[in-house]
């Protein structure tokens, strides 16, 4: 793998602290620079993990490991880390002596919208209501009930202007997507089509429908997370213009675990 550059870092940190603002977590503690994110309410690994941002900062692996593992292991949650292209290598190499599992593998992808076309996109206002938001996104992804609670309050807690967009086949739900506006950046959650639903163009609909209202609220570029192995959203991701910035995937200790699809 090449070695990252200075200005592929700054455009990752960015990216990362955009990712913690717009779907933030319960609790946020930090040791040196690892940050500890965890969420009793929903168990989504990217809000129940340490997100390690310095490449330079690998010092008394094991003993921080230790601290981790007791704060995880109090809210009921996996030990889990994500590591992107800012976390040193050396923890990695560590994880790797431990036996540690390497899962999870998705791709950070952004889009210049200042060079995208939007006028054809169907003009769609956000929802207000953010209990039929929710109760949609359950329907769309097939989240178990007892999601619906937690997924309120991380949605609840986002402090950066953001748009819930439902698109319906008739009155049911058909897709869902969430677009955080934060300054010149727009993220992009929940993007999901009910599988029934899936192959008739409500997913692409949802999404343009969500770029143009960032791209009208003066959002410059867009971004999103999405699994590596999910071909049918890079193809569409693709299409649309996204591009790959960088990668990140989540390490746990090598025992028998229920594992979540949500990167």
């Amino acid at each position: 793998m090449r070695q990252q550059t200075e200005h592929d870092f700054a455009t990752i940190r960015r990216f990362e602290a955009a990712g913690f603002r717009a779907w933030p977590a319960e609790t946020v503690a930090y040791d040196g620079t690892w940050v500890l994110r965890l969420t009793a309410g929903h168990p989504a690994k990217r809000l129940n993990s340490i997100n390690p941002l310095d490449p330079g900062d690998y010092r008394d692996i094991e003993a921080r490991i230790s601290r981790a593992r007791e704060q995880f292991k109090a809210y009921g949650r996996a030990l889990t880390f994500r590591l992107s292209p800012l976390a040193a290598p050396e923890i990695s190499a560590y994880l790797d002596q431990l036996g540690w599992t390497t899962l999870g593998h998705s791709l950070v992808m952004a889009l210049d919208l200042r060079e995208i076309d939007l006028a054809d996109a169907m003009d769609q206002i956000p929802l207000k209501d953010r209990w039929r938001f929710v109760n949609a996104t359950l329907k769309v992804h097939g989240y178990e009930e007892l999601h619906r609670a937690g997924l309120s309050r991380v949605i609840g807690a986002i402090r950066p202007e953001t748009g819930l967009f439902v698109l319906e086949d008739g009155e049911e739900p058909a897709a869902t997507a969430i677009c955080v506006h934060d300054a010149d950046l727009a993220g992009l959650f929940e993007i999901a089509t009910r599988p029934s639903w899936r192959g008739r163009g409500f997913g692409r609909r949802v999404l343009l429908s969500a770029l143009k209202w960032a791209q009208n609220h003066g959002a410059e570029q867009a971004w999103l997370q999405v699994e590596a192995d999910n071909e049918a959203a890079l193809r569409l991701y693709h299409a649309v213009g996204f591009k790959p910035v960088y990668t990140y995937h989540y390490r746990q200790p090598n025992a028998p675990i229920e594992q979540d699809h949500t990167t």
